[in-house]
């Protein structure tokens, strides 16, 4: 991710303090993606001051040998999109996850895994947040992340 890149994706977290985020800055967003992200093909549908909401289309490098989701890449969407949520209210500081706890309810083997992000406590040094994962409209994991601010 180049400077200008890192900055305009700063920017949108700015604006999502205020307000959700239009299609058109979504799409900033997602095109902008990088990292784990990028990797797994999370892209963001939702994000504004109250919640952040990402998805993830199942693909087979999502699969364990048993021909279900590995259990990581439910915590790598809970971490990513809980930490989105965690910049937006630091007004653009970063966040690193200190503490992810997930719960497996359900296994997936296709389609759509949504990820919907809900400050549990918002604080100015460390944050927790709820990421409950559904697939069609099922809770299929639960995760309790606690992020720390830097900066």
């Amino acid at each position: 991710m180049t400077q200008n890149e890192l900055k305009d994706v700063l920017a949108l977290a700015t604006i999502a303090v205020e307000r959700p985020l239009t299609s058109d800055e979504l799409e900033m967003l997602n095109t902008g993606n990088f990292g784990l992200d990028r990797t797994l093909g999370l892209r963001y549908v939702e994000v504004g001051p109250e919640r952040v909401i990402s998805e993830l289309r199942v693909t087979a490098k999502h699969l364990q040998p048993a021909g279900l989701v590995n259990g990581g890449v439910y915590c790598a969407i809970a971490e990513s999109t809980a930490s989105t949520a965690g910049i937006i209210f630091g007004r653009g500081k970063p966040v690193v996850g200190v503490n992810n706890n997930t719960d497996f309810i359900s296994s997936v083997r296709d389609g759509v895994i949504r990820a919907e992000a809900t400050a549990i406590q918002k604080g100015g040094r460390t944050q927790v947040w709820q990421v409950l994962c559904t697939h069609n409209g099922e809770l299929v994991a639960r995760t309790t992340l606690r992020t720390m601010v830097l900066g």
